[in-house]
């Protein structure tokens, strides 16, 4: 199996003006709080110590920027929808997520990851239509394939795109099996 190798963690940021000056195409990764971003980057990397695995949800306070192969960036933005935050907190996160989003134009595509196992939130809704809206290139990751099995995931895939009217692509996704892992790789690749 193909992984993206030569992967290095390059910075937390936490204000508008620390984005790094290096500009090379962006990969982003959205979904809620807890849907195993950090577990996502580090399948792809084969690095399982690459992107921070939080014990609880909403650890995520930055965007986190890792270097693969110094051909383009992998980039995590804070999980949404964690209710433990306070109101600041939620809107400075928020208002560095869409500065973030709004106003780069090196971003080449979003994995947007949701829980195979339970039907989107209204949260993933709203990102999901904010992303058509503004016509970001985007995949559907249906993370945690392996906790179900085949037919529940054909089932669990047609809801999430019946629930958020998708038209894009869906992958079954697991950090454990490694289901997934070639299609996204691949994906990058057809997209660099």
């Amino acid at each position: 199996m193909e992984y993206l190798i030569n992967s290095k963690f390059v910075k937390s940021v936490f204000k508008k003006n620390d984005f790094p000056e290096e500009v090379l195409p962006t990969f982003v990764l959205v979904g809620k709080s807890n849907v195993g971003k950090s577990s996502f980057i580090n399948a792809l990397t084969n690095n399982k110590k690459l992107a921070k695995v939080g014990n609880s949800p909403g650890k995520t306070r930055s965007i986190n920027y890792f270097n693969i192969n110094n051909e383009f960036y992998l980039v995590d933005l804070p999980g949404y929808g964690y209710s433990k935050m306070s109101k600041s907190e939620k809107e400075n996160i928020n208002s560095l997520t869409n500065s973030f989003l709004e106003n780069n134009s090196f971003i080449k595509h979003v994995f947007f990851l949701v829980d195979i196992r339970h039907e989107p939130t209204v949260n993933d809704r709203a990102m999901y239509d904010w992303l058509s809206e503004k016509e970001i290139p985007c995949t559907i990751i249906a993370n945690k394939a392996d906790k179900l099995s085949k037919s529940k995931i054909e089932n669990s895939i047609k809801t999430i795109q019946k629930q958020l009217f998708a038209s894009d692509d869906i992958i079954a996704f697991s950090s454990d099996n490694k289901a997934g892992v070639e299609d996204v790789i691949l994906k990058i690749k057809n997209e660099i």
